[in-house]
């Protein structure tokens, strides 16, 4: 007999009630996101001599304060989570980040400058955190890795969104890229709001922290850093010299925008099919997985291969990143202990945020010493070696928390 056809609350990968709140905490993340990329990446260098009377070294400045806030505060941002609730902290961090946006026409100066895109970090770093610990205590038993990634994959194109529109908008100045700004980032402090004040799961009598608990946790997190740092840092390590490269490979600008496409298009199909897989209890082969695609696709790319064949590169890479985004969010959510998971994830993110960081500093030095084929070297090593190591080192791992 054929099956009945599942209806739309049961292909949903959240429990009941839930739906809303997350998509509240998708939208603040990707309006966050986009706002923050677009401002300090793309409009601050553009307008900064004109409309501010700052050279690019204070726009740069406010780029790398900014960055650096969010890093330093993702730890306290989850603790914070964990004491104070998800709305208040995460509606909070926003307002603050609405708050710098709207005294931006005020810096004139270089400190200032600086100060309010570090408040601006400090308000930007609870929104990752808040997400996606949302998304955890949301997710159905079952179906954690393929709802973070579903929340991740919504949230992470908005930054070249943002740089790409106003890259745009910037050029013409005026007041309304910082007026659109304001607008999105109060949206987000709205959305915020839809969070549930206490985590969904969490119990009504938190216990304190025990030396136990701590050690519990940074057990936990050790085997977990690598897969932290190298997710972001292989994303990152080709990002600033994206155009550079592809001039020296010979690709215009429509072909490279092609094979980008291809590449994200895969990825985002293939998430569905390996997040099932990795929320079955085998998020770690598919991590290992991933990495090993991307390295080997890094690898290739090495040789610097005519246009053509880049094409079946970038479709690897696009499985590579499908395997390792919800590879990645089910082994944290099966990893971390449940009760200390926002402190832990916020330190987890402190780890991405550094490798998002750093890489383009790795990647920018190997392209110099070795030329085009320098930063996917360095990619393909770190990601075959990050495979390598998830797929012996097993026994790293404890087995999953059950709170």
């Amino acid at each position: 007999m054929k099956a009945a056809p599942r209806s739309l609350s049961d292909r949903i990968p959240l429990l009941p009630g839930t739906l809303l709140p997350v998509a509240g905490a998708t939208v603040a993340l990707a309006c966050a996101e986009f706002v923050r990329n677009g401002v300090y990446t793309a409009y601050l260098p553009l307008v900064g001599p004109s409309e501010f009377g700052l050279p690019l070294t204070a726009t740069s400045a406010a780029l790398t304060a900014h960055f650096i806030a969010d890093t330093l505060m993702r730890g306290p941002a989850g603790v914070a989570i964990s004491r104070y609730g998800l709305r208040p902290v995460v509606a909070g961090g926003a307002l603050l980040g609405l708050v710098a946006l709207a005294l931006l026409p005020f810096a004139h100066t270089f400190w200032l400058l600086i100060l309010i895109a570090a408040v601006h970090g400090v308000g930007f770093s609870v929104l990752w955190p808040g997400a996606l610990n949302l998304t955890a205590d949301s997710s159905k038993p079952g179906y954690s890795g393929r709802a973070i990634s579903i929340v991740t994959m919504c949230a992470l194109p908005m930054i070249g969104v943002g740089v790409l529109v106003y890259g745009a908008i910037g050029r013409h100045g005026g007041n309304f890229p910082l007026t659109l700004a304001i607008a999105l980032q109060g949206l987000a402090v709205l959305a915020a709001l839809l969070m549930p004040m206490r985590r969904v799961r969490q119990r009504n009598t938190a216990p304190a922290p025990t030396r136990e608990s701590t050690r519990r946790v940074f057990r936990s997190l050790v085997p977990l850093m690598p897969a932290a740092f190298l997710q972001t840092g292989t994303l990152s390590l080709i990002g600033p010299l994206l155009f550079p490269i592809a001039k020296k490979m010979g690709i215009e600008y429509w072909p490279l925008v092609s094979i980008l496409v291809l590449g994200g298009v895969l990825a985002y199909a293939t998430i569905p099919f390996a997040g099932r897989i990795a929320d079955r209890g085998r998020a770690r082969p598919v991590l290992s997985v991933g990495f090993a695609l991307i390295g080997v696709a890094f690898a290739l790319l090495a040789t610097t291969p005519p246009v053509w064949a880049i094409y079946p590169i970038a479709a690897l890479l696009g499985l590579g990143y499908g395997c390792v985004t919800p590879g990645w969010s089910a082994l944290v959510t099966s990893t971390l202990p449940e009760a200390e998971r926002p402190a832990a994830w916020g330190a987890l993110m402190t780890v991405e945020n550094t490798g998002t960081a750093l890489s383009p500093v790795i990647g920018a030095f190997a392209y110099q010493t070795i030329g085009v084929s320098g930063p996917f070297l360095v990619g393909a090593v770190l990601a075959l070696t990050t495979a390598s190591a998830y797929a012996m080192f097993r026994r790293a791992f404890p087995a999953p928390v059950q709170t």
